[in-house]
């Protein structure tokens, strides 16, 4: 739980609020200050906002900067989804301690909601913060974002399949009847080389933000407050968003030096968003309306062996021009491929193993998957290639939507001689939580 402290108020501090001086506001835009009764802070009203599935940021201070924007915490949907992409994600998957009660499970989630709710705002996490507290105390907050602006975090959290019921069918918190029917693990896809230290997990934890160190000191905090109940299993530090998520944003590349995601799902295709991403009513377990399923897949890119391969295949293999983004059969960056467009040799334009192909809603039933990748490069291996590659995060209204997408990639997509997916994690992404509430809440209910 989070630990309050019983430091008497500082001169300072009662003589500011004696004088009527409430810097410490959130609107006011002052950052990463200790956030005092935090634990309170939905039900009190201090201003962390409700509406978590804001598509347009809520600017601290007097500009919407990548900066200084703010996506409160609580809303009717989880942030971090349609959210415009940030720059940068930590990720991190956690397993609750073997001997965790429903009432851990619950206590964390509510201590996890209570501090999301404060370092999305730009606060330090607890009453007295980084640098307010007891001297003969450890700090409440690591204290690495002092100084720094919210930078747009989001914190999303998410349920994996043994959260629900283990692996040797244990009912650990007496959840398993409310387990969604499509909550089951992701089928072994042809090609995949999974190792178990970067799949699977109990319960995930998605931070982007526009600056590292905003992203790395979230997913910190958080595992301090789990200490005792959940530990982390694996995690991933990610860059260079590889999709966009909103009209606004330009289309980024991944590693191969390709645009990714030109026909990713948008914010602004609220339709769209619905009907493939946000879990009905009549999808089955009622605590799950208004959530999504999170699919997240550790992609390794063979970067050498790619470097080598003349231009004119890397086009072939994704099917679009390596400059412009645009399909081969023709057209601009956001032309709609043509599959019936021959070359003059008489074979399509758009290969039939080309990845643009493969994936195209035209090509899978009209299934489409919200995407949030990110690049990364951790080191070399022990041969000297980069350890390098695409952390894939798709959001869906159902994971049967990403095995119909990939199935077929795995099968035919000439993109696989270059890539090898080593690591694979579902999980289902409750809706946003009420203010004075906390995450996950109506599954307890």
């Amino acid at each position: 739980m989070i630990l309050r402290r019983n430091k008497p108020r500082s001169e300072t501090a009662e003589a500011s609020e004696a004088a009527g001086d409430d810097t410490d506001a959130p609107e006011r835009g002052i950052t990463r200050r200790g956030l005092l009764g935090l634990a309170g802070a939905g039900a009190a009203g201090i201003g962390l906002g409700v509406a978590g599935d804001r598509v347009v940021a809520t600017a601290v201070g007097t500009s919407a900067s990548s900066d200084s924007a703010t996506y409160p915490f609580y809303g009717s949907h989880q942030a971090g989804i349609v959210t415009p992409a940030q720059d940068r994600l930590h990720f991190a998957a956690f397993d609750m301690a073997a001997d965790a009660t429903r009432a851990d499970l619950i206590g964390l989630l509510r201590d996890w909601s209570t501090a999301a709710a404060a370092l999305t705002a730009g606060h330090d996490v607890g009453e007295f913060g980084a640098i307010s507290g007891n001297y003969d105390a450890p700090p409440e907050d690591t204290g690495e974002a002092q100084g720094l602006p919210p930078a747009g975090l989001t914190i999303t959290f998410g349920f994996g399949p043994t959260l629900f019921e283990t692996t040797d069918g244990a009912d650990r918190f007496g959840i398993r009847a409310r387990r969604p029917t499509d909550l089951t693990p992701l089928p072994h896809f042809s090609g995949d080389a999974l190792e178990a230290a970067f799949s699977d997990g109990d319960l995930c934890i998605q931070a982007c933000a526009n600056d590292p160190q905003v992203a790395v000191h979230a997913i910190r905090n958080l595992s301090r407050i789990a200490f005792g109940r959940a530990v982390i299993r694996w995690s991933q530090l990610g860059f260079g968003r590889t999709s966009s998520t909103s009209t606004t944003q330009a289309t980024p590349r991944n590693l191969f030096g390709f645009k990714d995601g030109t026909a990713n799902i948008k914010a602004e295709q609220p339709a769209v968003v619905d009907e493939q991403v946000w879990v009905p009513a009549s999808d089955g377990q009622p605590w799950l309306v208004g959530g999504s399923y999170l699919v997240a897949r550790r992609i390794r890119m063979t970067i050498e062996t790619w470097d080598r391969t003349i231009l004119r295949e890397q086009e072939a293999v994704f099917g679009r021009t390596k400059g412009e983004g645009a399909p081969l059969s023709g057209g601009t960056e956001f032309t709609e491929p043509d599959f019936t467009v021959d070359g003059r040799d008489g074979q399509p334009l758009m290969a039939t193993a080309s990845h643009v192909r493969l994936a195209h809603p035209g090509q899978n039933a009209g299934t489409q998957l919200l995407r949030r990748g990110y690049n990364f490069v951790d080191g070399n291996d022990d041969l000297g290639r980069l350890e390098a590659g695409l952390f894939f995060i798709s959001f869906q209204r159902s994971p049967k939507q990403f095995t119909t997408v990939q199935t077929a990639l795995a099968r035919h997509d000439a993109l696989n001689e270059y890539i090898r997916h080593v690591g694979s994690a579902l999980f289902v992404v409750p809706a946003g939580a009420r203010a004075g509430s906390y995450v996950g809440a109506p599954l307890f209910a």
